[in-house]
């Protein structure tokens, strides 16, 4: 199991866009109609074989039209880990009282997508989905012909997230559940192939949020003052969206 997608939801999805991958030399890929279903436009954009996506609502009363008027204005939303066995995954949720909200099932051009969403109060600071494609290497939500579309002039991919909030432990230990995962003592993450999941205290709020996303590089000087001259540089981090993209060497 490993991290593959983070996704932001916006209200400016094309301005930030632009905006991410001027920073980072990046490229968008795909937009899904399919999400039209929730009254979400969105794109992708890839790291390497993990992606950026960014979601932004085009009718009344979504769910990520009320998390933007909640929190105020962009931010972390969803948080997306790729599994090889979905169905053991779906039977290891029922016997842990994890209620999945919404399974998508797509067949597009010989790839098979899957995806199980999980009720996100039962989880905590973020959507979390738990998805799997047939054949392993391939990621039907950024369509069929994304690798055209990968640049790791500047970065490679996405290795973690942060999730903030007053009460970590309690957040550690629902997102353990969700995941199947164990952790050792003292430990305030969950490790993940190549990717993990940090769990942070909140202590202006009691807030459950998506804090940061990290991100790989080899050329972390060069990022950061890329950053600084767009004026994305703010109390020593990249944010942008509402997220401190945080690099990692």
């Amino acid at each position: 199991m490993r991290l593959r997608q983070l996704v932001i939801a916006t209200s400016e999805m094309d301005v930030l866009a632009e905006s991410i991958c001027d920073l980072f030399e990046l490229r968008r890929t795909f937009s899904d109609p399919e999400l039209i279903v929730f009254g979400l436009a969105n794109v992708l954009i890839p790291l390497g074989d993990t992606f950026l996506e960014l979601v932004t609502p085009v009718k009344e009363n979504t769910s990520a039209g009320r998390f933007l008027k909640k929190r105020g204005g962009d931010g972390g939303y969803m948080v997306i880990v790729d599994a090889p066995d979905l169905e053991q995954e779906r039977r290891r949720l029922e016997t842990v009282d994890m209620d999945i909200v919404w399974h998508e099932n797509r067949k597009t051009e010989g790839i098979h997508g899957q995806s199980l969403h999980l009720h996100p109060k039962q989880v905590g600071g973020a959507i979390l989905s738990i998805d799997n494609m047939t054949p392993t290497s391939s990621w039907l939500w950024a369509g069929t012909d994304w690798r055209k579309d990968i640049n790791k002039s500047l970065v490679s991919h996405l290795s973690g997230v942060n999730i903030c909030g007053p009460h970590p432990d309690n957040l550690l230990s629902t997102w353990k559940k969700a995941l199947g995962k164990k952790t050792t003592i003292g430990s305030n993450s969950i490790n993940l192939e190549r990717s993990n999941i940090n769990f942070i205290r909140n202590t202006q709020s009691q807030s459950e949020y998506v804090s940061a996303f990290q991100i790989h590089t080899e050329k972390r000087s060069e990022v950061e003052k890329r950053a600084v001259s767009k004026g994305f540089f703010t109390n020593n981090n990249i944010h942008l969206g509402g997220i401190d993209f945080l690099l990692f060497e």
